[in-house]
């Protein structure tokens, strides 16, 4: 009854878990974190990062990379540094590599980096929300400048046997247009094609939960007037809250629909996501935010027609 993204990193020993679209995605990777840490993995952290990095004095060995620690000194939204606070307390120093929101060859140049010096035998991206899933010709697509960059860059590197994608959070993305049928279809595509691994729920009375929780709690305590929007709802799930609940005034004026599906985690082979994906190849020579999403707008509009908006039945 084992899952099979479980097996796939059974083996590995030596495993970086990062944060796909940045801001708090990241710590959509805790309760994998601990669990491995638990089963005596060495596990690093990195997060495509929404934090102003270029006012963080941090270790900064790429142009768009930064090591950020307890230690560090930034702006006042800065995630990475209360999580490697938070973590650092529990398990010494533990520092979370940032990187910056730019175009594919920088985000390629860190992960590059990273890869060689950390060397890992797995890597995990980790998404809060779904749009990582967008192939391009959905009805919308959310955000998905950070996840493509994040996927390109990690599908890239050689001699890593294990390259997964996790999303947390099925549904947490319907008010910024994204058609979790669209969602679905997807992921039966990828069943199709053996790159679905299984998904599995987030529980309230689970030590990964508690960790995840505290972490998450920890950090929003420090940035009182930003919570993560995605992590709130994911939290307010797990814990059985139902409906139209807002635990952040930041979702006030929206219509919220908080419900025990947002607490599934999906895995993914990464190279069978990156493999589906339309529009990767139009941001590949990228060096910034900017040229991304204007490639991926580019690539929307010669589209002869986008997928009609579905509703899932029930």
């Amino acid at each position: 009854m084992k899952l099979p993204i479980f097996n796939e990193l059974d083996g590995a020993k030596n495993i970086l878990i990062a944060g796909a679209g940045g801001g708090f995605d990241v710590f959509c990777g805790l309760p994998l974190y601990f669990a491995l840490k638990r089963a005596g993995k060495t596990v690093h952290l990195a997060n495509l990062s929404s934090g102003a990095l270029g006012f963080c004095d941090g270790e900064n060995p790429t142009p768009a990379l930064w090591r950020v620690t307890a230690q560090t000194s930034a702006t006042k939204y800065f995630p990475e540094m209360h999580l490697s606070a938070w973590l650092t307390e529990r398990y010494g120093e533990t520092p979370i590599f940032a990187i910056a929101p730019s175009g594919a060859r920088p985000v390629s140049e860190a992960y590059e980096w990273l890869a060689r010096t950390l060397q890992p035998d797995a890597i995990v991206l980790v998404d809060g929300g779904t749009d990582s899933l967008m192939r391009g010709d959905e009805a919308g697509l959310a955000t998905p400048e950070g996840d493509a960059v994040s996927l390109l860059a990690v599908q890239a590197l050689t001699g890593i046997p294990k390259k997964l994608l996790v999303c947390l959070g099925f549904g947490v993305d319907t008010h910024h247009g994204v058609c979790h049928a669209h969602f679905l279809e997807n992921v039966a595509a990828l069943s199709r094609d053996d790159a679905y691994l299984g998904a599995w729920s987030l529980l309230h009375n689970s030590e990964e939960f508690q960790f995840y929780r505290d972490a998450c709690e920890f950090a929003f305590a420090r940035l009182p007037q930003q919570p993560s929007i995605v992590n709130t709802s994911i939290i307010a799930a797990v814990t059985g809250s139902f409906g139209d609940i807002h635990t952040t005034k930041r979702t006030e004026g929206s219509k919220l629909f908080i419900n025990p599906l947002m607490a599934l985690c999906w895995g993914f082979q990464l190279e069978g996501v990156v493999r589906r994906n339309l529009y990767l190849d139009h941001i590949r020579n990228t060096d910034t935010a900017e040229q991304v999403a204007l490639a991926i707008e580019k690539f929307r509009d010669s589209l002869p027609s986008t997928r009609p908006w579905t509703t899932i039945p029930c």
